[in-house]
């Protein structure tokens, strides 16, 4: 009998550390018994949009109203840390009307990005699935479509419209960052009015 109890003492004692480890492994995988904390969500094309490695770049598409393919008409402007780029184009092909290529710098684009980080550019949430598919959004006005890109690879896209059934994904200031790409190309006015958007 005398044997009996330190055995039934040393269980005991096995029990009990068993039972404490269990419990503290439950505090640790679940946050210490309190409700699991949310992590906050990154806003990857907000981080994306400030990068100034080589290969970055973005990009800001305007479609004019779905018309005959001879009347259609898009642009698009492109700012990298190398080149500042405006091809004008015709027809749901997409042919070319008119390009203007231009020099840029890394400090220049650094300044561009900045601003148009401060303009809240990346601010909006994409959508996804057909809520994010602008094919024959707002066809009688405008479409504007504003993008981070990692090579030729879209990091994050926003988008929005002039037609107010259509407000997209874009919380910016349409003007205000419309303007600042603008503005990287001297000749932009003189460029979309040949297409017929500006």
């Amino acid at each position: 009998m005398q044997r009996l109890i330190p055995l039934v003492l040393v269980l005991i004692i096995v029990g009990l550390a068993i039972a404490a480890l269990v419990s503290l492994g439950r505090m640790i995988f679940s946050g210490g018994g309190s409700s699991p904390s949310k992590t906050p969500q990154v806003n990857i094309g907000k981080q994306a949009l400030t990068n100034t490695d080589s290969g970055r770049s973005v990009r800001m598409t305007v479609r004019g109203p779905i018309v005959a393919d001879e009347n259609y008409h898009t642009y698009t402007i492109t700012i990298s840390p190398s080149n500042r780029i405006m091809t004008t184009y015709q027809g749901y092909g997409s042919k070319p009307v008119d390009n203007e290529q231009l020099d840029n710098s890394t400090q220049s684009y650094e300044q561009f990005v900045y601003a148009l980080s401060r303009a809240n550019l990346m601010e909006g949430t994409p959508l996804s699935g057909d809520a994010n598919n602008t094919r024959g959004i707002c066809a009688t006005g405008y479409l504007y479509e504003f993008e981070v890109l990692q090579g030729d690879n879209g990091v994050q896209k926003l988008w929005t419209s002039t037609c107010t059934g259509s407000l997209g994904s874009l919380k910016a200031n349409l003007g205000q960052v419309g303007s600042l790409f603008r503005q990287q190309i001297p000749d932009s006015t003189k460029l979309a009015t040949k297409v017929n958007l500006y």
